[in-house]
This record gives C-alpha cells, structure tokens and sequence, in this order.
C-alpha cells in the first residue's frame, strides 16, 4: 500500500511539473528588467520552501527521538535531512544560475546566499555524521542534536533579508511582485515540489527501515 501511494504521489508530482513547465515556458512572456532568467523563480522559491519544511520535520523527528528513543522517529529525521538537502543544493544551483545573468557573477557573498550556504554545509555534515558512528544508539542521538543544532540557521535564512542589508532582492511572495499569471504556476510548481519530495522522503524512509532490519540480523548473527 505504501508503495503504491509512493508511485501515485511521484506521478502525480510529475504530471503537475509538466503542466506548470508547459505555461512557465510556452504561455508566460519574458519579464520586463530580467528577461527569460525570471523563470529560475518557479524552481528557486519551491525548493527553498521544501528544505525549510523538510528540515523542520526533521526538527521535531530529532526531538522524538530523544525524547522516546524510538528509532522510527531517527528514520524520519534523516530521510528527511537527505531530501531536504537535495532540496537546499537545488536552491543554491538554481540561484547561482540566476545570478550569474542578473548581477553577472556566480556568487554573491550576500547574507541570504552566505546563510543558505551554512545551512546546506551543517545539515551535509549530518549525512557525513551518521555513518561515522557505527553505534546506532548513539549515531541516532549524535545526529539528533546535530539536526536540532543546524535547524537554528534556518530562521536565520529566512529572515536575513529583512534583518541585513542584502544583494539578494525581497521575496516576491510577500511583497507582491508577481505580475499577473505568475501566481497559479508558482503554487503549482510548489505543490508538485511538495508530492515529489514526500514520496522521494517515503522512498527514503523505507529504504532505511531495511537497512536498520538488516543491521539488526547482522548484529544478532555476530552474536551467535
């Protein structure tokens, strides 16, 4: 049954990437000051907005797991970090990109982009944590408070626009700068970022009940 809404949520995701990519590059024309570049938005904003919501499941995973002990809440925590991060590299490329057309350089040392960049090197070094420790107990707990730790900069990356100064331009999605037919594609394209990554984090989630299963008859065959 899992797998089965793991195949409908991935298509779902991707019939709605297709229509929203459809009108994103056939219907909407290029913007004024930006040109074509504009349409990095529609990837940009949604995958920011998944790896903060990614991120934040793995937040009150780690808290869980602390709390409980309960390794369920461990397996949450780092499928989520994993397509939360992929989420967060996709931002930062889509970003670079963007940049380079409109300020004309790759990389800004600007405070959106500088804390972003934080954020992505602590929840990386997460994944490197984890298979360091060959304990699970305490791998799970390590990495727990890692992910607790790292989810500090997360509200510092979304609020460094307002809180500094900064090269990086104001959310649109707050200041009302979508120009008219914008608005359904982003919210499309969010929704499907939105499918894809719960049933990419299902797909992850599984796999690693596995690999925790298979650990375990490991350990109890070493024991014999």
């Amino acid at each position: 049954m899992q797998r089965k809404i793991t195949y409908a949520l991935a298509g779902l995701a991707g019939l709605l990437i297709i229509a929203n990519l459809y009108d994103i590059l056939f219907k909407l024309g290029d913007e004024v000051n930006q040109g074509a570049v504009y349409r990095i938005m529609f990837f940009h904003v949604p995958a920011a907005m998944m790896d903060m919501a990614m991120y934040f499941v793995a937040l009150i995973a780690s808290i869980g797991f602390l709390m409980t002990k309960k390794y369920t809440y461990d397996s949450v925590a780092v499928a989520a970090v994993e397509v939360g991060t992929m989420f967060c590299a996709l931002n930062l490329i889509t970003g670079s990109i963007w940049g380079r057309e409109a300020w004309g350089i790759w990389w800004a040392w600007d405070a959106r982009l500088t804390s972003q960049l934080i954020c992505f090197l602590l929840y990386a070094g997460y994944l490197i944590l984890r298979p360091a420790i060959e304990d699970p107990t305490q791998r799970a707990t390590f990495a727990a408070v890692l992910a607790i730790f790292s989810f500090a900069d997360v509200p510092i990356v979304y609020f460094s626009i307002q809180w500094w100064r900064t090269q990086h331009p104001a959310p649109v999605l707050t200041t009302g700068g979508l120009a008219p037919g914008m608005g359904l594609p982003l919210m499309g394209m969010s929704v499907a970022f939105a499918l894809l990554g719960t049933a990419l984090m299902m797909v992850r989630l599984r796999q690693e009940n596995m690999g925790r299963e298979i650990d375990s008859l490991r350990r109890q065959a070493h024991a014999l």
